[in-house]
């Protein structure tokens, strides 16, 4: 099974890995950029996600083997690696568990530690879509609002909104699996994996999920980091400062 990606660009390999219950596409406007700079940019969809394979497992394990499938298939080497979120979770246990592929790992607002479970209203939300009724996008909008009040959350969940056939639509995720196995989410990076080559943490000044009693850790797992913050910006600190974001991550790989 091979996890579907979009490859923007030509040059050296940059990787991208989007996260919890977003998709690659997620980042297509910045990995226009990079690709701009002499990268081939790899949108990834991880599974359960997006366009990628669908499965009962779902843990960082597999997703990091799942990832190193995709490399080996696609002859990949000594690349730029970015994860977001749970995306920056599964970067982070592959750079330790495979350092010689990973030129330079960035992680953009998640630490190693754990995370309690907090997408239960979202989900919750995704799970009361009445796909026999709904006829719209802005229908699905209104249903979901009921749950999820803010509107940025809502346009990020409903990209995943497709048509399944003429008039009938669905979710590209796995909703199932993925409330099954969300405290999956939250999981630590394992005590001793260490990744010891040059390593950026981007964290939104406005996002909670760096913390600065965070750093210590984050140094414990990865020796050569920089931890920088990007102003003006939340958790999804790539979408709502993507000219701070961008500029971060290209003064970083070059």
């Amino acid at each position: 099974m091979q996890l579907y990606s979009n490859i923007i660009g030509e040059g050296t390999p940059f990787l991208i890995l989007h996260g919890f219950l977003g998709m690659g596409d997620n980042w297509k406007t910045l990995a226009k950029q990079f690709a701009e700079q002499d990268f081939q940019v790899h949108l990834i969809d991880q599974r359960n996600h997006g366009r990628s394979f669908h499965s009962d497992a779902f843990n960082y394990e597999v997703l990091a083997e799942d990832l190193k499938a995709y490399c080996d298939k696609n002859e990949l080497k000594d690349f730029v690696l970015l994860g977001h979120s749970m995306g920056g979770k599964t970067a982070m246990l592959f750079a330790t568990l495979y350092p010689d592929l990973v030129a330079k790992l960035i992680v953009a607002d998640i630490s190693p530690r754990f995370y309690p479970t907090h997408h239960d209203a979202i989900l919750e939300g995704l799970s009361r879509l009445d796909f026999s009724l709904l006829k719209s996008r802005g229908e699905a909008d209104e249903q979901l609002s009921t749950a999820v009040n803010d509107f940025g959350t809502r346009q990020f969940l409903l990209k995943n909104l497709y048509w399944v056939t003429k008039g009938q639509l669905g979710l590209r995720m796995n909703l199932e699996v993925l409330k099954e196995n969300v405290s999956e989410v939250g999981e630590a990076l394992p005590i001793h994996a260490t990744f010891a080559k040059e390593t950026l943490f981007l964290r939104g000044d406005k996002s909670e999920y760096i913390a600065l009693q965070d750093e210590k850790l984050i140094k414990s797992h990865f020796p050569k980091v920089e931890i920088k913050t990007i102003a003006d910006a939340g958790h999804w600190l790539h979408a709502e400062n993507p000219k701070d974001f961008y500029e971060a991550v290209i003064n970083f790989v070059n």
